[in-house]
Order: structure tokens, then sequence, then C-alpha cells
């Protein structure tokens, strides 16, 4: 793989080699590869063929969380976000003991390991938020919460420059990976001023299924706002918004 230089900036293959635009700038390589018809008959890639498979499982799993979260990752996620989750999906499947290779998946593997993903990396929960809070996950009656004593914001949240408010979020989903399909709620403060003012305690609960047999997430989040003339704006559009998996409960 080459690195593009100079003004002029090519898409497409030209004699063989194909350049292309990627998030580390304007790249090249050389067209080539096995015929994909091998791949899927040729017994030498039996493991190839196994490790597709986990990779789409994996890819599938990534996308229905996602799109579960999606009412909070709209205002909280890095560039290279879904790459990331991918590969930690996959430590999930891997850790399947039951299911033969290939066929290995996210049920049968372990959801918890997903616990403490970072959803974006330019502002982590882990190092934005400092008051304490508990999450919690109660399969019989369907609560998904967090609990967070008072505290005082200008202490206890790391935030962006420029930042004058904040709001905290959270959400609750259940999913069904074999279906692909979810029940999601989510819960936020109003938006409170980063200042030295003490906070009032605060308890957001968001419900799913009632003694759901499926995986359950808790999600945490802070988004940060510019008060200018009166009005709120998202500070710098949101980029450097944490949010994290705070609690995981597999089946």
């Amino acid at each position: 793989m080459a690195r593009q230089k100079g003004i002029i900036k090519l898409k497409g293959t030209i004699g063989g080699i194909t350049f292309y635009k990627t998030q580390d700038g304007h790249l090249a390589r050389e067209k080539g590869g096995i015929e994909a018809s091998r791949i899927a008959s040729d017994p030498a890639f039996q493991r190839t063929r196994e490790n597709g498979s986990e990779f789409g499982r994996a890819g599938k799993a990534g996308k229905i969380l996602r799109t579960s979260l999606r009412a909070l990752l709209l205002n909280s996620a890095d560039g290279r976000m879904v790459s990331r989750l991918t590969q930690k999906m996959i430590k999930v499947i891997q850790a399947d003991l039951v299911s033969i290779r290939g066929m290995r998946n996210v049920i049968d593997g372990e959801a918890e390991l997903l616990q403490g993903f970072e959803f974006n990396i330019r502002g982590k929960l882990g190092t934005s938020l400092f008051a304490p809070f508990v999450g919690a996950i109660d399969r019989v009656t369907g609560t998904i919460s967090v609990d967070i004593a008072p505290f005082i914001p200008a202490n206890m949240i790391a935030a962006p420059t420029g930042t004058t408010h904040f709001k905290i979020t959270s959400a609750g989903t259940e999913v069904d990976f074999e279906a692909e399909t979810f029940v999601e709620a989510h819960t936020e403060t109003a938006i409170l001023p980063w200042d030295n003012t003490l906070t009032v305690a605060i308890l957001q609960e968001n419900a799913v299924t009632a003694a759901s047999t499926k995986p359950l997430f808790l999600a945490l989040g802070v988004e940060f706002f510019q008060e200018v003339n009166g009005q709120m704006y998202p500070l710098k559009n949101g980029a450097y918004n944490p949010l994290a998996l705070v609690s995981v409960s597999g089946m």
C-alpha cells in the first residue's frame, strides 16, 4: 500500500493499480488477490470461509446494536467506531465454547466483553465523567437504570474548551441478535449549567421487556453545549460527547 502525493489525487484503477481515499489519506495498491470462486469451494480455504462467516456475523451484530442506540449515537461517535465495534464483536463470538468454528455466535458467546466499550475515542466517558454512578439491569422488571448522586459539574465533568452546559443521557436496549430486532428506551436530563452548583440526584430508568432472555445493555453518555445569546448549541457538533456501555447482561 502506497500513499499518494502531489496536487492531483486519483481514484479508480489504472494499469492494475487501484487509487482510493481513506481516513488516512489518498492511497494506492496493486490490484490482485485470489478468485472468489476458489475461496468459496477450495478445501484449502476452509479456515478462510469459517473466519469470513464469523466476521460477517460480527458485523451484523454490531449493526443491530448500533441501530438500537442510534438516538444517542447521532451525537456521540467517532469515525472508526463501526470497525472498532466489529472487532469487539469478533472477540465476543470467539468466546462461544458451544458452537463449531464458523458457526460461533454472539448469543453463545460472552456479550459481557462489550462492557466498557467507548463509542467515541475522541471523548471517552472514562475520562470525562468522574461523578460516581451505579448502573443496574433488572431482568425481572425489565428496568435498565443509572443512579448518579449529586455532584458539582465543574469538578466532576472534564468538559471541552467552550463548554457552558451539559446533559446526561442513558439508554437501555434489549437486543435479539438472531432475529435482528431490539427494544430500546432512553432518558436525558435537562440541559444543565457546567459550573460549581451542586446538581440534584439523577435517576434515569429505561424500560425494556420484563423477564427478557435476550442480552441487555446500558449505555451512558454526556452531551456538551455552548450558550450563545440565550441559545444552546451542541459544542463542536458533538465531536467530544462521550458514550459508553457501562453495564451488560448476557443471556
